[in-house]
This record gives structure tokens, C-alpha cells and sequence, in this order.
């Protein structure tokens, strides 16, 4: 079986990139999917596909709307998401994909750092393991894959 997980989540460090490198090389079954990273990209698509909007609101509601197509699909094809919270940020969209997948039924892996515990505790209630590094949540992986430590 190969499994689905999306990674959700900040857009600034390549968290993403650890997890899919490290689970490469432990040779696990797995495909990874993610929202558009590309910041620009992501803000922009609506008013760049659809047409431009004077108002900011409308200009971001459009973006949001054409990004949940995929967001959505994404997370309801994954067996597992892991959302990520970065330091610098607010992930508002982030603690979205956490509550969808959990509406899902979606096994979620939390990974944060200590400053967030508090604000994010109801997301960490939400989740099957809270996590602080990407080696974590890697080897949270190896273990229900392949039942080993």
C-alpha cells in the first residue's frame, strides 16, 4: 500500500522537504501532497485565472476559493496530514486544514514548537500525535507503516 499524506502548513522553512527527503531515504510507501508553496502564486491565482478585483477582500476571497479546490482534494485523498505551524507566522489556513481533516476523520499529526502550545491546543487535542521536528513525524511514519521503532 502507498500512503497519502498531505503537508500543510507554513511555507517559509522547508519542513517539507526533510520529511519527503528522510522518507525517501528510509524507502517508505508514501506520496506526498501540499498546497501551492509559491506565496506569490497562492495569493494571486484567483484575480490571475479569473480577472482582477479592486477590492483587497475580493481579490483574496477569489485566491482562497481556487486554492480550496485543490486543498480540499488533497486532504480528503490523504490517509494522514501533518500541519505545520512556524515560528514567524500566523497559519490561520493552516488550523483550517487541521479542522477539515479532523471533520474528515483524517489522522493529523500536529508539529510546532513549544511558544504555540498554548494557542494551538485545541488543534493538539485534535491530533493523533503532536510533534516538534520533522524527524518526528517521520518516524511517527516508519512506525504505522512499517511497525518499527
Amino acid at each position: 500500500m502507498t500512503w497519502k499524506v498531505y503537508l500543510s502548513g507554513e511555507i517559509h522553512t522547508d519542513w517539507r522537504d526533510e520529511i519527503a527527503e528522510k522518507s525517501k531515504s528510509l524507502e517508505l510507501p508514501i506520496e506526498f501532497f501540499a498546497p501551492v508553496t509559491n506565496h506569490a502564486a497562492s495569493d494571486d491565482c484567483g484575480v490571475a485565472i479569473l480577472g482582477e478585483e479592486p477590492n483587497k477582500f475580493w481579490h483574496d476571497n477569489k485566491g482562497a476559493k481556487v486554492n480550496a479546490i485543490r486543498t480540499r482534494n488533497l486532504i480528503e485523498k490523504s490517509d494522514v496530514v501533518v500541519v505545520c505551524f512556524g515560528e514567524k507566522y500566523k497559519q490561520w489556513n493552516a488550523a483550517f486544514d487541521a479542522g477539515y481533516a479532523a471533520a474528515l476523520g483524517k489522522s493529523i499529526i500536529v508539529m510546532h514548537g513549544p511558544d504555540h502550545q498554548h494557542a494551538l491546543k485545541e488543534v493538539d487535542a485534535a491530533a493523533l500525535a503532536v510533534t516538534s521536528s520533522p524527524e518526528q513525524v517521520v518516524n511517527i511514519l516508519k512506525y504505522v507503516i512499517r511497525g518499527e521503532l
